[in-house]
């Protein structure tokens, strides 16, 4: 009977090794870690740091008793399994990351923050930079508008080990006025009559946006006189 349960108790306490990855029940939380049962015979505990980037979140408003929880093993350490959480998310999301960047996929991100350089963005919890250069296709001295605005990008540079990826706006832009433009030049036709923005002016004209297309407007065409 001794045996019995001897086996059974190694049987249920296997090895835990670092860099593995373990299921883990919650047995309880606070705010600033949880507690789990991960089959060792130590507890599992994963801080507030390791579950989540964010420094205000609440670890009880987004963690029960007996929630199940894929993490991360780190090491073990003074009676306890230390684990993480946010660093299985990350790998995925980096993940993510290279096979956008590999497919040069369009993908929707979040402007985070602003810098002098450009836009802080995320993307299923990875961080990716926009130079200010890449943002749109025309100079924009004031980033401030795209804050907590869901934009479109293309990773154009992916090094992970150097952390560094890249994003880029203003290729996407620029494709879209290229179609846009191929549309217009589809059915305009001498003699028609258009509405256009007036882009930028000199001495022998302004130059107008009519849909896409930059059409010139001769200073000799504005008026009579």
């Amino acid at each position: 009977m001794s045996e019995e349960f001897d086996a059974m108790l190694e049987e249920s306490t296997k090895p835990i090794h670092t860099g593995e990855i373990v299921e883990g029940t919650v047995s309880d939380v606070n705010e600033e870690r949880i507690l789990m049962n991960v089959g060792h015979k130590f507890d599992g505990i994963v801080t507030k740091e390791e579950y989540s980037t964010d420094p205000e979140i609440d670890l009880t408003a987004v963690v029960k008793k007996d929630d199940k929880l894929d993490v991360k093993v780190l090491r073990i350490q003074d009676g306890f399994v230390y684990c993480s959480y946010r660093r299985i998310n990350e790998e995925k999301a980096n993940k993510r990351v290279e096979e956008a960047f590999e497919n040069e996929e369009v993908i929707t991100v979040r402007v985070e923050k602003i810098t002098k350089g450009g836009l802080i963005t995320e993307f299923e919890g990875a961080k990716i930079f926009v130079p200010a250069s890449l943002v749109s296709d025309v100079y924009e001295k004031d980033l401030s508008g795209y804050l907590d605005q869901d934009i479109q990008i293309v990773v154009t540079e992916y090094n992970p080990h150097k952390r560094r990826v890249i994003g880029d706006r203003k290729r996407i832009i620029a494709a879209e006025k290229e179609e846009r433009a191929k549309a217009v030049m589809e059915v305009l036709e001498v003699g028609s009559i258009v509405e256009g923005i007036v882009k930028s002016i000199t001495s022998f004209g302004a130059f107008v946006d009519i849909g896409g297309v930059d059409g010139l407007l001769p200073i000799s065409e504005m008026s009579w006189g």
